[in-house]
């Protein structure tokens, strides 16, 4: 048996539980997830979805029902696109972007309440979401690693209603979150 001798454990330095309540439902205040957002938006929930990245992102594809609005342009438009108060959820590319982080601190400036999707655009697509394109309504398979629900269909196959011919791998993997 190997014996460890660090120096620092996992839980040596550790919030208090009243501590982490606060820093965690906190987070909460600021953040929603793609699934989150889907199940919002399928609910009829009262908010704006505001895609933030550029013209040739957006017209690559884009979450249903978003707006698109630049994050360079959130100044000076916002308040002709979204009427002030209306609470705003606001997504980019994906999380190696902070482009959302900047759209949301823009939008938290201008007086709305604010929360970032995030995963972004990225993973609204990995968990398999229908996103629109200039072809029209596109969907791929749900990524193994974000997503365990049932396969969904891809590319043309989605606009075709076609079965998807798609090889699986059971990583024995699952999430219940």
């Amino acid at each position: 048996m190997t014996q460890h001798t660090a120096t620092a454990t996992l839980f040596e330095h550790v919030a208090s539980p009243i501590d982490a309540i606060v820093h965690f439902r906190g987070r909460l205040g600021f953040e929603a997830d793609v699934s989150d957002v889907h199940a919002a938006l399928d609910d009829g929930e009262p908010f704006v979805l505001i895609d933030t990245r550029n013209d040739a992102a957006w017209a690559q594809g884009h979450v249903p029902g978003a707006v698109h609005l630049p994050r360079r342009d959130i100044g000076e438009r916002a308040a002709s696109v979204v009427p002030v108060g209306t609470p705003v959820v606001v997504y980019c590319w994906g999380p190696g972007c902070n482009g959302a982080t900047r759209s949301a601190l823009e939008f938290a400036t201008l007086g709305y309440p604010v929360k970032e999707m995030i995963g972004g655009f990225e993973y609204w697509v990995r968990e398999g979401f229908a996103f629109d394109t200039a072809d029209g309504l596109a969907q791929r398979l749900p990524d193994g690693l974000t997503n365990v629900a049932p396969a969904g269909l891809t590319g043309a196959d989605a606009m075709t209603g076609a079965a998807a011919s798609v090889t699986t791998i059971d990583t024995g993997i699952t999430c219940a979150c």
